[in-house]
Parts: structure tokens; sequence; C-alpha cells
């Protein structure tokens, strides 16, 4: 699987206690009408229990350069829940779940179906909301970020 590149996100939620988030690149569109995308989260975060708990995420794509965050939100350094937001610049959607405020393009979403898949929970969410921001998308493949560069 490290040979199948993928964007980088941080898919996030709230609970009424605190933020969640993870770093995830098993993010897919599902379809355009009504659109729609699917997260795989594994069942042993929090992240995952506070999307099934709440029925709602947000997920954001990451710019190029914020590998730093990425790692952070994978829980490099032991740093969980709360503690990862203390770096990047995070706002809240409607909803009150937050947004890091330079992504590339954030989707609002609310669930509406679950699936368990192995060690993990697939999420299909309804998009309810788009932010749009500007630069490069982040990748990873073959345990490395990298830049998209136009052909």
């Amino acid at each position: 699987m490290t040979r199948f590149p993928g964007a980088v996100t941080i898919i996030t939620t709230r609970t009424p206690e605190e933020r969640r988030g993870i770093t995830a690149t098993a993010v897919c569109s599902v379809t355009a009408e009504p659109p729609s995308l699917l997260v795989c989260v594994n069942k042993k975060t929090g992240t995952c229990a506070a999307i099934a708990e709440t029925g709602r995420f947000n997920v954001n794509l990451l710019p190029d350069p914020s590998h730093d965050l990425a790692m952070r939100f994978a829980g490099v350094g032991g740093v969980t829940g709360e503690e990862k937001f203390a770096i990047g610049e995070w706002t809240d959607d409607a909803r009150g779940v937050p947004l890091l405020a330079n992504a590339r393009v954030a989707f609002s979403c609310e669930v509406t179906e679950k699936v368990e898949a192995g060690s993990h929970q697939v999420f299909i969410g309804r998009i309810v909301d788009i932010h749009h921001g500007d630069g490069a998308a982040l990748v990873f493949e073959q345990s490395r970020f990298h830049r998209l560069q136009p052909l």
C-alpha cells in the first residue's frame, strides 16, 4: 500500500468535550449527487469514536508544505486529543467542527452510512459545505511526503 499515493488530509470532529483529529490518506469521493465522500478511520482512535457519536466530520486537504502538521496529527511524539490543535490555524465551520484555515480545500460532512471493514470504520459523509483555499496539495507515497508538479 505504500506504493499507492494519496492526498494527505486531516479528518476532524468535535464532541462537547474536545476537538479530535487524525491524519489520513484513505479518503475519496463517492458520488456527485448527492455530493459525498468516504473516510476510513481506525476503530481504535478517539476520532473514530467521536465521529460515530456526533455524526459529523471535516476533511481538510493539507497544503504543501505542512508535513509537520500531518505528522503531529498522525500521533508522532505521543501528542493526542486537543494537544494536536496547538499548531496550525484552526477555525470552526457553522457546526463547530474544526477547519484548517489554510487547507487546500475542506469538506464539511454529515455521516449518512458507516461500515466496519477490519480494523477500520468507513464513514460515508454527505458534503454540506466546502471551503476553498490556494496552493498545491501535499501527497504521501512510499512512506514520504511529495509535492505535486504539473507535467
